[in-house]
């Protein structure tokens, strides 16, 4: 596992911390989650989304149903970007954000990992 890439994005004292892995397998992503988890022990969200190869696999990891983990699977697959993992830390700013702004920003964040 590489990491390629992070991205910062805020909106409402909202953090969205996107990071761009480059993965081999599935194992990969769990380790990536855990030691994220541990880095950012005060972040609320890590929803996550990879593909390779063989298989696949997303995450809203408690956001509404599909407002991050399938828009970022989404992104990935459009690009074909194989053997990636995009993870997106969200520190909540204590403002709701709405599904259209949290989906938009968990969007951005990922993006802008990849483009960087």
């Amino acid at each position: 596992m590489k990491l390629l890439n992070e991205s910062l994005y805020e909106i409402k004292k909202s953090k969205f911390i996107g990071y761009y892995y480059e993965i081999n397998d599935k194992d990969e992503v769990k380790e990536i989650i855990n030691n994220l988890k541990k880095e950012h022990s005060k972040a609320k969200h890590f929803p996550y989304a990879y593909l390779l190869s063989n298989t696949a696999g997303k995450s809203d990891d408690g956001e509404p149903t599909n407002t991050c983990g399938l828009p970022i699977y989404n992104l990935l697959e459009r690009k074909k970007l194989v053997n990636r993992l995009i993870v997106v830390v969200r520190y909540f700013g204590g403002t709701k954000l709405g599904a259209g702004n949290l989906l938009r920003s968990y969007i951005k964040a990922a993006t802008d990992a990849i483009n960087e």
